[in-house]
């Protein structure tokens, strides 16, 4: 399969940490080729420790001279962390068909092999333009645990002594903090999440005594599973640690976990290679088995007091993994099988503000537009918000959709960072705002929602794309009444997943088929409810919950809404990419956010560049088609197009008339499937079509363009063309007076809309002392006509 890299929309970025000599600091190295792909290289010397330049971490924007030169570079970087690579998965372009980039991956990638845990990092390098290939991905953290040690080695084709395997030079991160315990529904503390200890029988000597696990023993779930066999290590006198974890390839689901003695490995001078072990595995009724077991240990056993302890981190992150990282309490621990909520605690280091606070008044030095707040508790900083001028400057023209991404909790992280993201004209994704969230309390997103409304001049968007948490959830309703709130689409797939995967599979068949397949409200409810009462799930909370929030992530109940066209059940990009994320370290985060957000305005100032000054192709050299190309930007002329292309396939029937209303029955040639209603109006040209295309995306669907080739209509009315869709959007201003917004907003356009202009004599002016004098003159001789 060939997949588009898209390496013409991204400009050459060198990293900061780039040797500019790149070329000369590879030295000769011999590779050798394992089995199963795994690459092991070594340095020509047989010494790693002597290979100074070599120990360069893998950054974005490292460039190297060919891919098999990339490859050398990570597995020399590999066997100093502990670790082995594979080539893993390539990329052709569409054009001739030439490898456009590859993917470097850890050995334990995948899940093909007992041995693998489907390990996430990786680098991928891509070729540019000038032959270079340059790292433009990269996923630093591995799911399990590094260090070449009891790993057999492949046999080497050199002499000499083996190579010294360090770590002395590579940053491991922190092991991130987890961010809930229980989860919430409605307020109330959902049981399945939680670990209940309950109460053991003590023995004479003051134990706790339990019975001994063995191989089919069951549970509900692995949390119990979890809960058993501390107690039972408990009582028999060692610590527990989660061990590997294996996801199914199917859906990424958890199909087993290994729980090992706390004593199991060598990466620790307490640890001795303990082999004591209980493995799970999730049966196809959605309980759990020990399938595998040891008991014996090869050290001392301790005799422990019955006390009530703290969980460890590792059994806090067991339960932020086992609930897909979705919980929305703060942290609490567990006492006396209570829970203590403990106070707003905030997950970003104090390390971080200092840096922030000089990279923040850098940029206002630099940026008379620049924002940002800190929120302030018991004279403590907490959460963050910034916003360059361009950012508010997006808002002011594409802030009717935004989207507030906080993907970093879908994984462990080390920064809660988070960006609010709208759609340009060109349906890119652009910055309108970025923050580190103190926590997930709805005190803290209402102070960072009443923030970007501020910094954006009180602009209130129409729809907002966020997480159903119930804190993000009465915030909206509470700082932007009126505005629809959908669901994230990776936040409800996993919800599903966690809540639905012990249902048979016609069911999920039957549930997605009324989800996705319902035309009407009627048809939805009565479908839904008919599944309800057909697999006796009146009882089950969660399909509750989700039915009564039905309009905020059924795509029935949002086709209505203006969206900007962003597809329903797809999760939304990330911004940055994996240039930066919750795992970002502090030394990296500016470097990398710079970065990135440079990469996105290059591509929005080509394709405005594009749109201004190249011209689409015609495909009918009809007068509608005409009118949209010199208006649309070139993507959204393409979509206009292709629906003005599909209505030749299709057939219009006038199905009612009174006085200046007509219905239209507008069906597919040879399909009774594909149909739909359009209604036109005489009096103000006014249409409304069933698919409701135009109300979730601005544009004119095929079935409405059929029925204006019916009446002869050559042109569209101006209110069917929107302003944010437009090449000249920035200079949309008098489009925006005649659409009724607010004297507020309107105010906050005109003065984003001529700060913009102003930046850009600005710095045309300064380029030269001759230019300098003509913006000079242009602008005293512009000011004279305004006073």
């Amino acid at each position: 399969m060939e997949i588009d890299s898209g390496s013409s929309h991204f400009t050459d970025f060198r990293s900061s940490d780039t040797n500019s000599n790149s070329g000369g600091c590879m030295n000769p190295m011999v590779v050798n080729a394992f089995p199963v792909g795994v690459v092991h290289v070594i340095s020509s010397g047989g010494n790693v420790e002597g290979e100074g330049e070599l120990r360069m971490e893998p950054s974005v924007g490292l460039e190297f001279d060919s891919a098999d030169e990339a490859r050398e570079f990570y597995g020399l970087y590999a066997m100093r962390v502990g670790f082995k690579i594979r080539t893993g998965q390539l990329y052709r372009s569409r054009r001739d068909g030439s490898v456009s980039s590859r993917r470097f991956v850890c050995s334990k990638e995948g899940f093909q092999l007992n041995s693998r845990t489907g390990c996430p990092a990786f680098i991928r390098v891509q070729r540019r333009d000038s032959g270079k290939w340059v790292i433009d991905q990269i996923q630093k953290d591995h799911n399990h645990e590094l260090g070449l040690e009891g790993e057999s080695s492949s046999p080497v084709l050199q002499q000499g002594p083996p190579p010294v395997v360090t770590k002395s030079l590579v940053e491991v991160l922190r092991r991130p903090k987890v961010k809930m315990l229980g989860q919430v529904d409605n307020g109330v503390l959902s049981p399945s999440s939680i670990i209940n200890f309950k109460k053991q029988k003590q023995s004479g000597d003051g134990r706790q005594s339990t019975a001994e696990p063995y191989t089919g023993l069951e549970f509900n779930t692995a949390n119990e599973a979890y809960e058993y066999y501390q107690v039972y290590a408990e009582s028999v006198g060692f610590r527990v640690r989660i061990g590997q974890l294996f996801r199914s390839k199917n859906d990424g689901s958890i199909t087993s976990r290994r729980f090992v003695c706390s004593k199991e490995g060598f990466q620790h001078p307490t640890r001795v290679g303990c082999g004591a072990f209980m493995r799970i595995k999730r049966t196809d009724s959605g309980s759990w088995m020990v399938d595998r077991l040891n008991k014996d240990h090869n050290h001392d056993l301790e005799v422990q007091t019955v006390c009530q302890k703290k969980f460890s981190t590792a059994s806090k992150k067991f339960i932020e993994e086992e609930t897909n990282g979705m919980v929305s309490m703060d942290l609490g621990e567990m006492n006396s099988s209570k829970i203590t909520k403990r106070s707003r605690e905030n997950k970003i280091g104090t390390d971080w503000y200092p840096v922030l606070l000089d990279y923040f008044q850098t940029k206002q030095a630099e940026d008379t537009g620049f924002f940002y707040s800190v929120e302030v508790d018991n004279g403590s900083c907490r959460s963050v918000f910034w916003a360059d001028g361009r950012s508010r400057y997006s808002c002011s023209q594409f802030g009717d959709v935004i989207i507030l991404d906080t993907s970093y909790r879908k994984s462990n992280y080390e920064v809660p960072f988070a960006t609010f993201i709208g759609v340009n004209h060109h349906k890119q994704p652009v910055l309108l705002g970025s923050a580190l969230i103190a926590n997930e309390s709805k005190e803290c997103f209402t102070w960072l929602f009443q923030t970007w409304f501020k910094a954006m001049s009180w602009c209130r968007p129409k729809s907002i794309i966020a997480d159903q948490d119930m804190a993000i959830q009465q915030t909206i309703t509470e700082v932007f009444p009126g505005t629809h709130h959908r669901f994230s689409s990776w936040q409800i797939r996993a919800k599903e997943r966690e809540n639905l995967r012990s249902m048979p599979i016609e069911f999920r068949y039957e549930y997605e088929k009324c989800i996705y397949e319902s035309q009407t409200t009627v048809e939805f409810n009565t479908t839904w409810n008919s599944l309800i009462n057909k697999y006796s799930l009146k009882g089950n909370v969660w399909l509750q919950h989700m039915y009564d929030k039905r309009e905020s992530w059924v795509p029935l109940y949002l086709r209505g809404k203006f969206f900007a066209g962003i597809p329903i059940g797809e999760s939304v990009e990330s911004f940055f990419g994996t240039q930066v994320n919750g795992q970002t370290p502090l030394r990296e985060f500016i470097s990398r956010y710079e970065q990135g957000l440079e990469q996105r305005r290059e591509e929005e100032r080509k394709e405005d560049f594009n749109s201004l000054n190249l011209q689409a192709f015609s495909q009918t050299k009809e007068a509608i088609e005409e009118q949209c190309k010199r208006l649309y930007t070139f993507t959204i002329f393409k979509i206009f197009q292709d629906e003005l292309l599909q209505s030749y396939s299709y057939i219009g029937i006038k199905t009612y008339e009174e006085g200046t209303i007509c219905r239209y029955l507008v069906r597919r040639s040879g399909s009774e499937n594909d149909k739909h209603a359009v209604t036109f109006s005489a009096v103000n040209l006014s249409v409304n079509c069933s698919c409701q295309m135009f109300e979730f995306e601005g544009v004119l669907c095929r079935h409405v363009l059929k029925v204006f080739k019916l009446l002869n209509i050559r042109e569209l009315p101006s209110q069917y063309i929107l302003p944010r869709w437009l090449r000249n959007a920035e200079y949309r201003i008098l489009c925006g007076a005649e659409s009724g917004v607010s004297s507020q907003e309107l105010k906050a356009f005109m003065v984003w809309s001529l700060r913009e202009t102003a930046c850009k004599y600005v710095e045309c002016g300064t380029s030269s002392v001759e230019k300098y004098k003509l913006a000079h003159e242009i602008m005293r001789e512009g000011g004279k006509k305004l006073y």
